[in-house]
């Protein structure tokens, strides 16, 4: 790829826009409309090597290449008349009855829209049709295996990056979203084909995993990188961990096309956020990436004020045509314009809240050891694929996602349920003597956090009605009984 030339494919689904989670909750589909409004105004939609597409919906059975088959026939049966009845108010998928994942009308839709578009640019990116992909309606982070999580039902990520490894032998996901992205990093766990690397908010904050500990298992050990951040963290002391960390991921991790998760509740002012980035500090890490000359897929996330979500994915769809330098501050006019008040510019601007990840050099801390990671990775062992062909055999059972001959669904299931790690106190970091663990050793997933509140989600009792009194006739011996007691 050129530094001057790019050719962008841009998946938009008209009907995306078109669903809502409801009247209260922060998460809109209607940003990625919004968002696309805008980019459309600012011309980018015929700019040059731009082409934009509408993906094909994802199938059941795309889906279920990493989602269970309950999971996915349920999403497909769920509405929000059933919802009680199918997930047992809410114990069940975790959908419905939880603030969180509520069974809204046309969720599986609205899911395979979402999927749809992340496949089709990996698929766009494999074939060499395209240098980078976007889809603002992908990049749902922590939605498992088997349940909704955080907003997020389906991971499009994890069936974006499957699709990427049947042609690539080495994966790097990047999420730079508020949030850890936990699903995607308990998907890719134990294996050395993807490199997962978060820059999230740590803390008394969903989904309160992504600790400097959790490195990775098996395979895996040191494929997996986190930066945990505190709160209003500013654009210069983020670029200051992320260009050294990915630089030297880049370098030793050698992967053959990145995602990058963008979700825009790391901007400041957001809702659920806490983090003081501005609009360009954001959009410094697309345009990072774009400079490693390496096959590159942008996806959505989160971002709950969408004034600023439009605005940010507007202008790093421009850094991705490598025209940021020509988009005019002043926004154009849209029908939407007036949400975009009362300054009607393309810009987040920070805040003066204070930087706690510079308090007693806490920042230098988390870079370092993020960086000593990779050095012992670099030293310890190279990536084993680039000696061996990409396998034939099932992805899933390949990267342990699905059951073999010699291990039934159940165990599976079991097993990776405990890569969720939800704690609050994860082990110490690892030293050298966790070489000599038993790898099958996970520490016990903790209850579900809710992004809303950041608290666990309580767990649900059924309580049934007490029995009715038994009536009895006057000469029943029990009713004499109880007139001797009550006398």
């Amino acid at each position: 790829m050129s530094e001057s030339k790019r050719r962008v494919s841009y998946y938009y689904d008209p009907d995306v826009g078109g669903y809502t989670y409801g009247q209260t909750h922060p998460m809109k589909p209607h940003r990625v409309r919004v968002t696309h409004e805008l980019v459309g105004a600012y011309g980018m939609l015929e700019a040059p090597g731009m082409t934009v597409l509408r993906a094909p919906r994802a199938t059941p059975e795309e889906l279920t290449a990493f989602h269970t088959d309950d999971y996915i026939d349920f999403l497909a049966r769920v509405t929000p008349e059933t919802s009680d009845q199918l997930t047992h108010q809410g114990q069940v998928f975790l959908v419905g009855d939880v603030p969180d994942n509520p069974a809204f009308e046309g969720v599986f839709e609205y899911c395979t829209i979402s999927a749809g578009g992340s496949l089709a640019a990996a698929r766009r990116l494999t074939s060499g049709a395209a240098d980078i992909a976007i889809n603002w309606a992908g990049g749902l982070h922590h939605a498992k295996r088997g349940q909704a999580a955080g907003f997020c039902y389906i991971n499009d990520i994890v069936l974006c990056i499957l699709e990427l490894l049947r042609t690539h032998p080495r994966v790097l996901y990047i999420d730079i979203d508020i949030h850890h992205g936990d699903g995607v990093e308990e998907a890719f766990y134990t294996t050395d084909r993807v490199m997962t690397c978060s820059f999230h908010k740590f803390g008394d904050f969903f989904p309160g995993t992504g600790t400097q500990a959790d490195r990775g298992r098996g395979r895996g050990r040191g494929f997996a990188v986190n930066v945990p951040l505190d709160d209003g963290i500013t654009d210069e002391a983020y670029a200051s961990v992320f260009e050294p960390v990915i630089g030297r991921i880049m370098e030793v991790f050698r992967p053959g096309a990145v995602v990058l998760q963008c979700g825009a509740d790391s901007l400041a002012g957001d809702k659920l956020g806490g983090f003081n980035l501005s609009l360009s500090g954001h959009a410094a890490c697309v345009q990072f990436l774009r400079k490693q000359h390496v096959p590159l897929i942008l996806l959505g996330g989160g971002g709950y004020t969408v004034k600023n979500v439009a605005r940010a994915w507007t202008y790093e769809t421009a850094c991705a045509l490598g025209v940021e330098d020509t988009v005019p501050v002043d926004l154009p006019y849209t029908e939407h314009f007036e949400w975009f008040g009362p300054r009607y510019r393309l810009e987040v601007m920070p805040s003066n809240m204070v930087d706690a990840n510079l308090r007693e050099g806490k920042l230098a801390r988390v870079r370092e050891r993020a960086l000593a990671q990779l050095a012992e990775l670099a030293t310890r062992c190279a990536p084993s694929v680039p000696m061996a062909d990409i396998p034939h055999e099932s992805l899933g059972v390949h990267l342990g996602l699905f059951a073999d001959e010699e291990h039934g669904m159940d165990a599976l299931d079991e097993r990776v349920a405990q890569h969720a790690r939800y704690v609050y106190d994860l082990q110490e970091p690892s030293s050298d003597e966790d070489e000599d663990e038993d790898e099958d050793e996970y520490p016990e997933p903790r209850r579900q956090m809710s992004i809303l509140t950041n608290r666990p989600i309580p767990e649900k009792r059924t309580f049934f009605p007490p029995p009715r009194p038994v009536e009895m006739a006057p000469w029943d011996p029990r009713r004499i009984l109880q007139m001797k007691s009550i006398v």
